[in-house]
């Protein structure tokens, strides 16, 4: 087991630990959210069937993952749902909602430099990144593109913390602003927290924990209701992330 390292934040909310420097791509009205018929064959085969073998081993191997309360999405298994998580693994988290309710298609909303690497960037919008728009025509395609995910029973993963902070063992404060699409949409609502956790002598793994469906309070406004589910996911998160029992990066509150 590597020995603990200290990494210093001063925003919780913006501080990025991501090695990666990239130049993202515009995404404007010119990006076309829905594709056509063959690019969704082929997304299927890749998403699907042909990657899935791969995540797995790598989620066994590197990770011994295991997890808590896959049932759970049993109950709304004909429906779209939205999935919320922790943001502390940059190639694994790409895929761990995937295998957690596996077999129906996952999707997950990425910042534009997910895509924008030359030679991977279309594979990784096969693999189902949908990328966060940056003008206010491009919004309206990505709202319509995230209905359809939807309404085709399909789950979309959403990590409000935003930013990678790998092996975090907390959760961040994150923002209410992605919690508008679940209340829009007056759809079912889930959360997994992935935990460290000692496994045998000097390893570990990671723990998933599911938790859902969860919906908003019958409030009358919907302000109110996006904030409600907003908080009943964070405190569930928070909740589950006691079972963290290791830590391989302190993080250390620094002012600037």
């Amino acid at each position: 087991m590597k020995k603990t390292q200290l990494y210093y934040y001063s925003n919780e909310l913006e501080d990025e630990f991501s090695k990666a420097k990239i130049i993202p791509i515009k995404i404007d009205e010119n990006y076309k959210y829905h594709k056509n018929k063959i690019w969704n064959v082929m997304a299927y085969l890749i998403q699907n069937i042909l990657s899935m073998p791969i995540k797995l081993i790598y989620a066994k191997l590197k990770f011994k993952i295991k997890f808590v309360g896959k049932e759970k999405f049993k109950k709304v298994k004909n429906e779209g749902y939205f999935i919320y998580a922790n943001h502390t693994q940059t190639f694994a988290d790409t895929f761990i909602p995937s295998l957690a309710n596996y077999p129906k298609r996952n999707f997950f909303i990425v910042n534009p430099e997910n895509i924008s690497i030359k030679g991977t960037g279309k594979l990784i919008e096969m693999l189902g990144a949908i990328p966060v728009p940056g003008s206010k025509n491009a919004s309206k395609n990505f709202l319509k593109e995230i209905e359809n995910k939807i309404n085709n029973q399909s789950s979309v993963t959403i990590y409000p913390e935003a930013h990678i902070w790998p092996y975090y063992t907390k959760i961040r404060n994150f923002k209410s602003v992605s919690f508008k699409y679940p209340v829009n949409l007056n759809t079912p609502t889930f959360c997994i927290t992935n935990t460290y956790q000692k496994y045998k002598k000097n390893k570990i793994q990671i723990i998933s924990y599911i938790d859902g469906p969860l919906y908003a309070d019958d409030l009358k406004n919907k302000k109110e209701k996006v904030e409600n589910l907003r908080n009943k996911v964070y405190n569930c998160m928070v909740e589950r992330s006691k079972n963290n029992n290791i830590e391989l990066i302190k993080y250390v509150y620094k002012e600037k």
